[in-house]
């Protein structure tokens, strides 16, 4: 199958933003499609839940490429995958999860600097992480796999103290890391965001968050791309629990139609 890496590279280097829609099934994808997207992504931590996971690479690679797959067999649209940390133990085994990825015409991957152990969710060092990537990367173009990585990076996630000065540190790291784009959720400021931007020479990506600015404000402050995260898809249930509610209190099922 064709790989549209090139197209969907071009995608972030754009001067209007890229709006990416993340999706969990069949059916959120072709409404994605037919509202115009460019480019979709899966959410791991929403396609886990519709599977009866919690996030975290809980459900298996396998699981999860079965729905890739049909999600690629029913639209037309570029898809990228969230690859959380990247199922594999080795190097090794992340490069042949991407480059299975690739082969079935996945266009890209997000890839977590962070990993849940127990639970609990760490950071890894900058310097541990660059150098996994960067084996990575040159697994994938010794075979000929060309694939966008987005690399995800978690202190603003998690909280850290003092997020701003670590991300500018790692940005100094991951722009080498052979990453095509670095991606800070749940950063919201403005500042931030500028200083971040300005920081890296790959492009930049954020995520919906109830205090993120607008669109045309984060174009302005540089960022490239911005996704929606598991949000989309929280947002479809509360609403089907709210009118399941409804259409219980009622005793009636008008609140369907």
């Amino acid at each position: 199958m064709k790989n549209r890496f090139e197209e969907f590279h071009a995608l972030h280097k754009q001067k209007e933003v890229l709006l990416i829609a993340n999706v969990w099934d069949v059916q959120s994808a072709r409404i994605f499609e037919a509202s115009k997207f460019k480019a979709i992504a899966t959410s791991s931590s929403a396609v886990a839940e519709c599977l009866g996971y919690a996030d975290g690479q809980q459900m298996s690679f396998e699981e999860y490429l079965f729905v890739i797959k049909r999600i690629l067999a029913s639209v037309s649209i570029p898809l990228s995958v969230d690859l959380e940390f990247g199922y594999g133990d080795t190097t090794d085994q992340i490069a042949d999860n991407i480059g299975q990825l690739h082969d079935l015409g996945v266009v890209g991957i997000n890839i977590e600097d962070s990993i849940i152990v127990d639970g609990k969710r760490s950071i890894s060092t900058p310097e541990e992480f660059t150098t996994k990537l960067k084996f990575v990367t040159s697994l994938l173009k010794s075979r000929d796999k060309e694939i966008f990585i987005h690399l995800r990076s978690d202190p603003y996630l998690l909280g850290i103290a003092d997020p701003l000065n670590d991300a500018l540190t790692r940005i100094k790291y991951y722009d080498e890391s052979g990453a095509h784009g670095l991606f800070f959720p749940c950063v919201t400021k403005i500042e931030d965001i500028k200083k971040i931007t300005a920081a890296s020479s790959l492009p930049v990506s954020v995520m919906c968050m109830p205090e993120l600015p607008g669109f045309k404000a984060l174009e302005g402050a540089g960022i490239h791309r911005i996704s929606m995260g598991p949000f989309a898809k929280k947002y479809v249930f509360r609403q089907l629990e709210a009118t399941v509610t409804q259409v219980l209190n009622e005793g009636s099922f008008k609140a369907f139609f």
